[in-house]
């Protein structure tokens, strides 16, 4: 048997013939007999009859070959047969030595192989079993290859799998990574039986296709939930932008007495930072670093978002500094917060010292330091990194750095530059840069341009009230009424809503909510009592209201009215009420603080001599002394 395995071999040659024919008695010599190392280290199908048939001569035991590295070597190849009929003449279970070479190959970096390799074994009968199907599945996966996972399920039911947890499971993370989300709920109701991982599972993948509802309904529905399940939970929360609920939930899971890993103190530092939940983040932080995180990049680089996006500058920089070992998300995250602080030089010198250490700047790098010289009208620096971005680096300016620079341009006056710079652009300009350009048009009262970029923007975003708010203030600053009125008849008729604009600002944990001429608040008579003798104060300072932000055709006084309960002054207000003096003061507002609440701040942050922080839709401004972080209020 074993000397027709050699014989049988299409490569065999007559100048081994001899060396294998016992009865003849003939020796080959020497230097034509294979070296004893070719046993062990053959590295073809060539080689390895090479070693068959030394061995045959030389009445030695096939089993000395290293069978999983005779797999390997016909695994891939038209030999496949050849080392399954060594597998047999050594009574050999040649599925387990196959399924241990299907998982270096689903494990390696050609995950293709394993699938070549299950097709060869479905090819040639071998018997496949459930460590089969588990290694073709998570090759599967990697490789988003529905087809063969349908296979590999069709197996599962053939042999009688179903009730192997372990190959279910591997299933429905296949059938939901593939998109094919029907499948895999209908696999999930029909199993036999689920463990913590398969609820797990679908939890995970609802939440990252945005139903998040399902996601917490099957949330609800758990007979048990481990800290996978939590974080899979408030990780699909924070990304489908609801952070309230995942702050909620984290608190939920902590009364369980579950103590958070890594990749949950990400997710709540993200949700932390999109509602500017400053007190809880500091927790967090400091529960990261007793448990051993402060070396995770990932925490850090989360860590110096929630500062920056919470207004505090100065803690994301001392997370920074500490950083052992900084991204290039570490380094861009920070430009751009000092840019959205108005600290526009320090993120170029920032952007001087990572190229100095040979960090190679990415598109979310430019994005920041271009974002620095629009806010801080650096027009020629703005131009040149634009340039160097596809001269120096080879990344070509996406819409949102075409973006940056029409804002640039736009706020500094050059709105024909800022035409010309849309007109020309080899991507298709979207609702945002048009609406950079009109914001522009604004700041330069220039009409006719506004009229132009409106025209567009209503083709592009329909639906935004904010360019339609934006156009009709334009109007209203030049007393054209009739076609104030012709935009508001057109927001109706095309059924667009004002979105109301509200602060918001956290004390001992409570987060308290503001809108414009709110009086339902509970201390709403107090308020406005507090605001009236700060008033006085700020005239005696030289404030004037700028009721030129007001833009109704109304009475002087009742501008005045209008313009002293804008949402930040009353959280501004409440929050003087309710804190300890020298407490720096924070305000989140969803829309863009208006010109008068911008110098009335200023003054404010003289008299009470605290500092006043305030995260708007486009920025931070921080108040101090009778300034403002940024070089002026656009």
């Amino acid at each position: 048997m074993l000397h027709s395995v050699c014989l049988a071999s299409p490569l065999y040659s007559p100048k081994l013939k001899a060396s294998i024919d016992h009865n003849n008695n003939v020796q080959t010599p020497t230097s034509q007999i294979p070296n004893t190392t070719l046993v062990h280290h053959f590295t073809s199908p060539f080689e390895l009859k090479q070693a068959v048939a030394f061995l045959i001569k030389t009445n030695k035991p096939l089993s000395l070959l290293p069978l999983s590295r005779v797999a390997s070597i016909c695994a891939l190849t038209p030999n496949f047969p050849f080392a399954q009929q060594i597998f047999n003449s050594l009574d050999q279970q040649e599925v387990s030595i196959w399924n241990s070479c299907l998982r270096n190959l689903a494990e390696g970096p050609s995950v293709i192989d394993a699938i070549f390799l299950f097709h060869q074994m479905r090819s040639y009968n071998v018997s496949l079993d459930c460590f089969t199907c588990s290694f073709v599945l998570k090759a599967c996966v990697g490789l988003r290859d529905l087809s063969c996972g349908r296979i590999v399920h069709a197996y599962v039911e053939k042999l009688g799998f179903q009730s192997n947890l372990v190959l279910l499971n591997a299933l429905l993370h296949l059938y939901a990574t593939c998109g094919a989300m029907d499948d895999s709920l209908l696999l999930f109701d029909k199993m036999p039986q689920r463990d913590v991982v398969s609820w797990n599972i679908m939890i995970t993948q609802l939440a990252k296709k945005g139903d998040v509802d399902g996601a917490f309904d099957l949330f609800g529905k758990m007979p048990e939930r481990n800290l996978r399940s939590w974080t899979a939970m408030i990780t699909g929360f924070v990304h489908c932008g609801k952070a309230k609920e995942a702050i909620r939930l984290f608190l939920e899971m902590e009364e369980t007495g579950l103590r958070s890993n890594e990749v949950t103190v990400v997710a709540v530092l993200a949700a932390c930072a999109d509602l500017g939940a400053l007190e809880l983040g500091k927790r967090i932080h400091e529960y990261s670093n007793k448990s051993g995180f402060r070396r995770n990049v990932h925490i850090c680089n989360t860590l110096i978002d929630m500062y920056i996006k919470c207004g505090c500058l100065e803690a994301a920089k001392a997370v920074f500094e500490e950083m052992k070992e900084r991204t290039i998300v570490s380094w861009s995250a920070m430009i751009q917060g000092l840019a959205i602080h108005g600290q526009a030089d320090e993120a170029l010198e920032l952007f001087n010292e990572m190229i100095k250490m040979g960090m190679k700047p990415n598109e979310v790098t430019f994005l920041g330091i271009l974002h620095a010289c629009s806010h801080m009208g650096l027009i020629n620096k703005g131009r040149n990194f634009f340039t160097s971005m596809s001269r120096d680096y080879n990344i070509s300016p996406q819409i949102e750095h075409y973006g940056c620079m029409v804002d640039l341009l736009s706020r500094a006056g050059l709105l024909q530059d800022a035409y010309e710079l849309i007109t020309s652009m080899p991507i298709k300009p979207n609702a945002v840069v048009w609406g950079s350009f009109l914001g522009g048009c604004r700041l330069q009262k220039d009409l006719e341009m506004a009229e132009e970029a409106i025209r567009h923007l209503g083709i592009l975003d329909p639906l935004n009230d904010g360019y339609y708010i934006i156009m009709s203030n334009i109007y209203a600053e030049a007393k054209r009424w009739e076609d104030v009125a012709r935009v508001r008849k057109l927001m109706k008729d095309r059924g667009v809503k004002k979105s109301p604009g509200w602060s918001s600002i956290t004390i001992a944990g409570a987060t308290h909510e503001f809108v414009a001429g709110d009086d339902n608040h509970p201390q709403a008579e107090e308020i406005f009592k507090r605001w009236n003798k700060l008033l006085e104060q700020m005239k005696s300072k030289g404030y004037v209201p700028n009721t030129s932000v007001i833009l109704l055709d109304i009475e002087e006084n009742e501008k005045e009215k209008h313009l002293y309960r804008h949402s930040e002054k009353l959280a501004l207000v409440f929050s003087l009420m309710n804190t300890k003096p020298g407490e720096t003061i924070r305000i989140m507002k969803n829309l863009r603080v208006c010109e008068d609440c911008h110098a009335a701040f200023k003054v404010i942050s003289e008299i009470i001599k605290r500092e006043i922080i305030v995260r708007d839709r486009n920025r931070f401004h921080c108040f101090k002394d009778g300034f403002c972080s940024c070089k002026d209020y656009w």
